[in-house]
């Protein structure tokens, strides 16, 4: 849902080990530039590694950075698009991230959030449980990572519907806000214009 186009200047917030870094830096183009931040200096490492193993010419324009969503290291009205794919929810301070990601989008810029979605639906909201229990932990546990994955249940619990992450996009400055219910409710992705 970002409409990141040859050339622009992008950034992934949260980029973990750069999945959206990667598909942006196709879009981009290497006349394009793609940042990617993260607080994980782990994932970086794994970001850079991945990047360094593919080997594409696009994927050269692709910069890590080691940063805080609610204290961004970049100048106001900075990049062309924004993506953060399943960080916003792990970040404390939503309203600051959210601060943050308008105050270095130019305006009319577009900010992409998706994430696991807050259902209201009782039935959506106990398949998504049913599907963290019975595949996502289990399949996790296989690779050892079973930790890593076990606090979704709780963190999606307390996660903000797409309403109120919509009126958090507002209060932000942003001038639209929209939450879209993606793979049967089960998903949900932001985008808000700058």
């Amino acid at each position: 849902m970002i409409m990141a186009k040859m050339g622009d200047s992008v950034l992934d917030l949260c980029c973990g080990s750069g999945d959206l870094a990667f598909i942006l830096s196709e879009k981009v183009g290497s006349i394009g530039k793609v940042t990617g931040v993260d607080f994980s200096k782990e994932q970086l490492l794994i970001a850079s590694s991945r990047q360094q193993l593919l080997s594409r010419d696009c994927y050269k324009n692709i910069e890590w950075i080691e940063g805080d969503a609610t204290d961004l290291p970049f100048f106001d009205c900075h990049f062309d698009a924004i993506t953060m794919g399943y960080g916003l929810r792990n970040v404390i301070d939503k309203r600051k991230a959210m601060q943050e990601m308008f105050r270095v989008l130019k305006p009319g810029a577009k900010a992409s959030v998706l994430d696991f979605n807050k259902s209201n639906q009782p039935f959506v909201a106990s398949f998504q449980e049913w599907m963290i229990d019975n595949v996502v932990v289990p399949v996790a546990s296989g690779y050892g990572l079973a930790k890593d994955y076990e606090y979704l249940k709780s963190s999606i619990r307390e996660f903000l519907t797409g309403k109120e992450l919509e009126e958090l996009a507002l209060e932000a400055g942003f001038s639209t806000a929209r939450h879209y219910e993606i793979s049967g409710g089960l998903m949900g992705n932001l985008v808000a214009t700058r």
